[in-house]
């Protein structure tokens, strides 16, 4: 049993607005016990961040074809929530697409960790922690939902969305009951 702890674009471009910007200190809290509860416990912890080139030959299909700007390199916007408790041993995946797996070194790294176990938060639930949650599930790796620190700019994708990750894809736990599997095991076996 080797869970890691995955944290999907706690990123300053997605923080700006309501309601994100709203509950940015509750996420960062959340996130940051979380990254402790992991370090505490000798797990790993993974940044994933989204990240385009400025003329977005990278980016998604219908941000080249609106022009839409979000996540660009060189810019604060691409950078993770300068408050969360980042430490030199963690690592970080740049991704390109929804899922921190797609064309990333995200499944070879978790090979090499011996990873069984997700334990994931982050944003937009309906979008990125879902497909990183769903790519993990196909490849065999239980997923918990850390659900402190998930959140998304459109509460009603974020409640349909855990709705069906729950009943489908993993286990929806509170922090406090993140920390009681930590520490017993019990749930990650």
């Amino acid at each position: 049993m080797r869970p890691v702890m995955l944290f999907v674009d706690l990123l300053e471009d997605f923080f700006i607005t309501p309601p994100l910007s709203e509950r940015r200190q509750r996420i960062v809290d959340a996130a940051n016990e979380l990254a402790d509860m992991a370090r505490q416990a000798s797990l790993p912890v993974i940044w994933i961040r989204q990240e385009f080139e400025p003329d977005l030959s990278d980016a998604f299909l219908s941000m080249r074809q609106t022009g839409r700007r979000v996540t660009i390199k060189g810019t604060q916007g691409c950078r993770i929530l300068a408050e969360l408790n980042r430490h030199e041993t963690d690592f970080e995946i740049v991704k390109k697409r929804y899922s921190a797996f797609f064309a990333t070194e995200l499944d070879s790294l978790l090979k090499k960790l011996a990873c069984t176990h997700i334990v994931i938060c982050g944003v937009n639930t309906q979008a990125c922690v879902r497909m990183t949650a769903i790519d993990a599930y196909q490849r065999d790796i239980s997923v918990i939902f850390a659900t402190d620190a998930i959140s998304s700019y459109d509460d009603e994708f974020h409640r349909e969305t855990m709705r069906y990750l729950e009943q489908s894809i993993g286990r929806a736990l509170t922090n406090r009951e993140v920390e009681s599997l930590l520490q017993s095991h019990v749930g990650f076996g």
